[in-house]
């Protein structure tokens, strides 16, 4: 049996990003798997660039890594209350390839945001925004993570008992979705 792979998606450019902890910390309590984390910085969606030179090399590059991950891990900042702009044009971008690469696709939402509610906001925005593609939710126990900052330790794992166990949680549910 070979070892699933696994896509991470940061909501967040930035690469010292807690939310680049919370996905290689979620692999972590994952276990064994290929693990690639996704690059989505794009150009804004514009239909003159799709209608002219097409759509960007980076955007067919994150569907083919969509569609051949046996699961998909998003983990978002909340910006303004909401799910930041470079996730949604992301979102937007795949959405313009031929085919679904999200249908029934197992995918865990989990958040780390420097605010005190963790992201809670922008994970129902979130939950919306990926509705339309019908994938297989995996979602519950919530991954949350407030004061994003301040949650890590300094090989990047989550201090928060009870973060941990929520994480550890959902990833047995994400790794029994992804039954290869």
């Amino acid at each position: 049996m070979s070892s699933p792979t696994i896509l991470g998606i940061p909501g967040a450019l930035r690469q010292a990003s807690t939310n680049r902890l919370l996905l290689r910390e979620a692999v972590r309590v994952f276990g064994p798997c290929d693990y690639i984390e996704a690059d989505i910085d794009f150009p804004v969606f514009n239909q003159d660039i799709e209608d002219g030179p097409g759509i960007p090399e980076a955007v067919t590059r994150l569907f083919d890594q969509i569609e051949a991950a046996d699961a998909v891990i998003i983990s978002s900042p909340e910006y303004n209350k909401n799910i930041p702009g470079v996730l949604k044009n992301a979102l937007d971008w795949v959405s313009r390839c031929k085919g679904n690469p999200w249908q029934d696709k197992p995918v865990s939402l989990i958040a780390a945001s420097a605010g005190r509610a963790g992201g809670e906001r922008m994970m129902h925005n979130l939950i919306l925004c990926m509705m339309p593609f019908r994938p297989n939710l995996v979602y519950g126990p919530e991954v949350l993570i407030a004061s994003s900052g301040k949650a890590f330790d300094e090989a990047g794992q989550l201090t928060d008992e009870r973060s941990m166990r929520n994480l550890t949680d959902l990833m047995a549910r994400l790794k029994g979705a992804a039954a290869v």
